[in-house]
């Protein structure tokens, strides 16, 4: 396992170190997941970033194999819950027990699933609203209270949790206030017919060797204090609030397509985490200044489960994808050069 980043190590010499971190969690991951090499480049923006992500595609994608890789390649705690219509919110924070010794009776705290520095939520929309509300106050507070107390949660503290597309049976969909809690929001597509013939015949032969740990919890905790340090200009940081702004109906300036198709647009937290996963996209290539095209590339993982479309979008099989891309056409860019 490699050092961490020391409190005296340069600005440049930090950039290149997360870089070279970032080259090795890949090299690992890669070891066991085929053809993904974009979605594992977004889940490490959000890990660095401090955030969280919520991975979307159908069985069969190894989107649970994909998080189990890559807590195996960190040094972190790590739990898995199932979600499953009948779980409960005392199933994941934790429950009192009754204890009784020499005849006196206490109540004990016994901590669920959630207390772990990497969580995999798995399956997160086969469980009622409720159940899947109980992870609100970990993931932002990052704290889970019960019975009047509060129990803080090692960091750092990392949520991956894998959802079904809606339309299949037996799911519940997401809050909007959840949903608005996950960082980003990535895709897993079929891979392509070179990759799918590699992952046939890698898993149906000999075991392939298994991912070595590259990164500690304080190596992950000093990448964010980092990250956190990258230079935003002002004009990259306007575009990024422009952009979110005009994803919102019944603004002054609002685009028509806007109006007609968007039920509810993203929020101020979209805005925070485009620029803040722009700052750890930059540090992972090596860079220690955000540029308009960061705030691009991230666009999508960012906003699309954030614009919600209304009747008339969905009648028109317009999707949140399609409304990102033509706001990213739409919204000037204050430098030319960018």
């Amino acid at each position: 396992m490699r050092s961490r980043v020391g409190a005296t190590t340069s600005i440049g010499a930090a950039a290149e170190q997360v870089a070279a971190g970032r080259e090795r969690i890949l090299a690992e991951v890669r070891k066991v997941i085929v053809g993904q090499d974009a979605v594992i480049d977004q889940v490490l923006v959000a890990l660095f970033a401090g955030g969280h992500c919520l991975i979307t595609g159908v069985p069969g994608l190894a989107k649970t194999l994909l998080i189990k890789t890559l807590a195996g390649i960190l040094d972190l705690s790590f739990k898995r819950i199932q979600f499953t219509p009948d779980l409960m919110p005392a199933d994941i924070t934790g429950t009192e027990v009754l204890d009784e010794q020499d005849g006196h009776r206490t109540l004990r705290f016994v901590r669920g699933p959630v207390f772990a520095q990497i969580l995999l939520a798995d399956e997160i929309n086969r469980t009622p609203p409720k159940t899947q509300a109980a992870l609100l106050e970990a993931m932002q507070e990052y704290h889970v209270t019960a019975s009047g107390r509060t129990f803080p949660l090692d960091q750092p503290f990392f949520v991956l949790a894998t959802q079904n597309p809606i339309e299949l049976e037996g799911t519940y969909p997401l809050p909007e206030a959840q949903l608005d809690r996950f960082m980003f929001n990535i895709v897993v597509s079929y891979l392509a017919e070179d990759d799918e013939v590699r992952v046939v015949t890698r898993t149906t032969g000999p075991a392939a060797p298994a991912p070595d740990r590259v990164l500690s919890g304080a190596d992950i905790l000093e990448y964010q204090q980092l990250v956190r340090q990258v230079v935003v200009a002002e004009d990259v940081a306007r575009y990024a609030v422009r952009l979110v702004d005009a994803s919102r109906p019944g603004r002054a300036q609002q685009l028509p397509f806007i109006q007609e198709w968007v039920k509810w647009g993203a929020g101020l937290r979209a805005s925070q985490a485009l620029i803040l996963a722009g700052k750890a996209r930059a540090l992972m290539h090596g860079r220690y200044h955000v540029s308009i095209a960061d705030v691009r590339a991230l666009a999508h993982p960012i906003l699309r489960h954030r614009i919600i479309p209304n009747f008339y979008a969905e009648s028109e099989k317009i999707t949140s994808d399609g409304l990102v891309d033509r706001l990213i056409e739409a919204v000037s860019t204050p430098r030319s050069d960018m």
